[in-house]
Formats: structure tokens, C-alpha cells, sequence
């Protein structure tokens, strides 16, 4: 992707996605989600004042804290002010590893080598299904799956329609997860999950997985999709074909 068009596409991600977030709520000079119980919640865009940045922290956290539920800020590389990172932490947030937005057309991610003998891709459509997301992601990850399980359930109850799920089987053992999340009125979707049980990395499951969720997004209508990439993901990310835009961090708070 050339400069150009690298800004081009951040300035339309930052509308699409974050300022003019489908269910997102303004509230001032930030952007936020709240979510019922299960659902996500926390703050996708701001663009905030030195002078006053510490209260719109602030008032954030007390609204969030009244249903008592933890919510993550979403800090990107260039938001504003430049110390913000630095004021969500003096405010009690804690910050989880650095992310890089890597986005490609999906148009160009449809080819991908073939999966390995004896794996094949099922749809997760139900409980059961989750129950195997959470099963990989918790043994590739090492960390526990419940606030995945219950957002899953709930959005594959209320918006069925905005999420696709994949499981790679081998045999009856799941071996990797992922997903894809369309958001609806934007020309985006993002790509979540890809986590690989250690045996079987290295044999192309995760490539396939993204070129499965390509073909996915080109029948739906969607023109880019998103990744916020680990730094083990994005080698595999760029070889691919996707670009990296700008860097994020999740900030998260726990009342």
C-alpha cells in the first residue's frame, strides 16, 4: 500500500470505525461503548485537550464504575494528548502488550495454502462451538477464556448477523480458533482470535484462517479488514499483504 494511500485508509478506519463506531455513544471529546452484561465496553475514540484530559479520564471512569463493570480505553499512537498513556495510568488503568492496526484489502487475502491433511474449518454457530473457542484460546494463550465465552454467547444471541466464528478440527481436537466481526455501515470488519495450539503451528492453519475469513468478507460486501496484530502476527500479517497503520495499546480499568 502506498503513504498515500496508508493515510487515506488510517483516516477512514478513525471515522468509520472508531469516531463514527456503529454503536458507539459521544459523550464530549470521546467516543465510548457500553455494553449490557457480556457485552464490551469502553472508549474508542478521544480527542482530548491537555487542559483537560485528566477530568474527561475522569468522568469516564465514574461512568463506567457505576454498573461496576471493567471497560478498556483504547489508546492509539496518535491520539491526543501524547502523554495520554501516561495520564491512563496515573488514573489506575493498566495497560496490556502493544498492538499493531494492520489492515488489508480483502479482495487480495482470498488465496491461502490449503490446510494440513486430516484438518478441516467448522463453523461455530451455538454454545458448543464456544465451549471449543474458549478450549483453544485458553491453551494457546494460557489465560482464561470465561470474559471471551460470555461475550461470544452474547453477541452470537443478539447480533448473530455482524459475527463469524471458524474452528480448525482436527479430528475432535480443535487446534485453532478465529473470528471475524463486521461493522455494520463501514466498509471494515475486523479479524479477532487465530490462536494455534503449539503442535500445530507452523503448518499454515492460521494463513488459511484469514483467507477463509477474506472470502467471507468479499461475499458480505466488506472491502478492508482489520487486525490488531501481535508482534509474533504481524511477520505472518505482512507477508500476506496487509499494511501496518499506527500502533494501539488497550488501557484496562477494574472498578
Amino acid at each position: 500500500m502506498e503513504p498515500r494511500d496508508q493515510q487515506a485508509v488510517l483516516a477512514l478506519f478513525d471515522q468509520q470505525v472508531r469516531r463514527d463506531a456503529p454503536g458507539g455513544e459521544r459523550a464530549g471529546d470521546v467516543v465510548r461503548r457500553t455494553g449490557a452484561d457480556g457485552d464490551w465496553s469502553g472508549v474508542l475514540w478521544s480527542a482530548l485537550r491537555p487542559e483537560t484530559a485528566d477530568a474527561v479520564i475522569e468522568g469516564q471512569v465514574r461512568h463506567f464504575s457505576g454498573p461496576a463493570r471493567p471497560f478498556e480505553w483504547k489508546l492509539y499512537s496518535y491520539d491526543t494528548p501524547l502523554d495520554l498513556g501516561e495520564r491512563l495510568l496515573a488514573a489506575g488503568f493498566t495497560p496490556e502488550p502493544d498492538e499493531t492496526v494492520m489492515v488489508g484489502e480483502a479482495a487480495r487475502l482470498t488465496a491461502g495454502a490449503g490446510l494440513p491433511d486430516g484438518v478441516r474449518l467448522e463453523p461455530v454457530t451455538g454454545p458448543a462451538g464456544v465451549d471449543l473457542v474458549a478450549q483453544v484460546h485458553e491453551q494457546a494463550f494460557g489465560t482464561s477464556s470465561d470474559r471471551l465465552r460470555e461475550q461470544l454467547l452474547v453477541q452470537l444471541a443478539k447480533n448473530p448477523d455482524t459475527i463469524d466464528i471458524t474452528v480448525a478440527m482436527a479430528g475432535d481436537l480443535p487446534v485453532c480458533s478465529a473470528r471475524m466481526e463486521r461493522y455494520p455501515g463501514t466498509d471494515f470488519a475486523g479479524l479477532w482470535g487465530g490462536g494455534t495450539l503449539a503442535a500445530w503451528r507452523g503448518r499454515g492453519i492460521y494463513r488459511a484462517l484469514v483467507a477463509h475469513r477474506a472470502r467471507l468478507a468479499v461475499a458480505k460486501g466488506v472491502r478492508f479488514l482489520q487486525v490488531d496484530a501481535s508482534d509474533d502476527s504481524r511477520p505472518i500479517l505482512e507477508r500476506l499483504g496487509f499494511t501496518a497503520l499506527c500502533t494501539t495499546t488497550p488501557y484496562v480499568y477494574e472498578p
